[in-house]
């Protein structure tokens, strides 16, 4: 299985390996060569039928379930901006994409009352409804599905996600410990506590 990740307000992709992935809520605990731990809030999809330069017309075929979650990079120099480097290296780090159990009817991504919210240590850092202004999610995943599928062939359990807004900081080691966590609706998504 891979994650193909849009980036934020771009027209390129790149690829996560599964070890990426977390499901079951476990602490991240960050290793000890990195300074700080950066996040992206993300929309995903599972694919269910293998496809390659899917046309737009066809791209809710390819899908069965949606999801929100996050993505976590790492860096090691406390700089403000992600740049091409750090992504590769968080691209390697094991549990930096949280990707709760895929369960929603893709046709609630059309629903205004679908609302994501992630919160640090209690507080809202982010909140997004699924027709928030001009953001048509459903538009935008099933673009990011055309998009991915032209570069890589795409196969039945692949994950294609997209970043709903730009990576910002999320905790420095000084902070020790945060917790991290994300709801859509009434539903617990991650629950997660970031270990420096």
């Amino acid at each position: 299985m891979n994650i193909v990740v849009r980036r934020y307000g771009s027209g390129s992709c790149y690829c996560r390996p599964d070890t990426t992935s977390e499901k079951e809520n476990r602490d991240f605990y960050v290793p000890e060569s990195i300074t700080d731990v950066q996040w992206s809030p993300i929309l995903f999809v599972r694919i269910s039928k293998a496809g390659k330069c899917i046309g737009k017309k066809f791209a809710s075929r390819y899908y069965d379930k949606f999801g929100f979650g996050a993505l976590l990079y790492c860096s090691c120099n406390k700089i403000d901006t992600i740049d091409n480097l750090s992504i590769a290296f968080s691209s390697c780090i094991d549990h930096s994409s949280l990707l709760p159990a895929q369960s929603d009817d893709p046709s609630e991504l059309e629903s205004a009352g679908t609302i994501y919210q992630v919160r640090k240590n209690s507080e809202v850092i982010y909140a997004s409804g699924c027709q928030d202004g001009n953001n048509d999610l459903k538009t935008l995943i099933e673009d990011t599905v055309c998009l991915a599928s032209q570069l890589t062939s795409l196969r039945t359990g692949d994950v294609v996600a997209v970043e709903l807004s730009e990576i910002t900081r999320l905790a420095l080691r000084e902070e020790k410990e945060i917790s991290f966590a994300g709801e859509s609706g009434n539903k617990t998504l991650f629950d997660t506590k970031i270990i420096f």
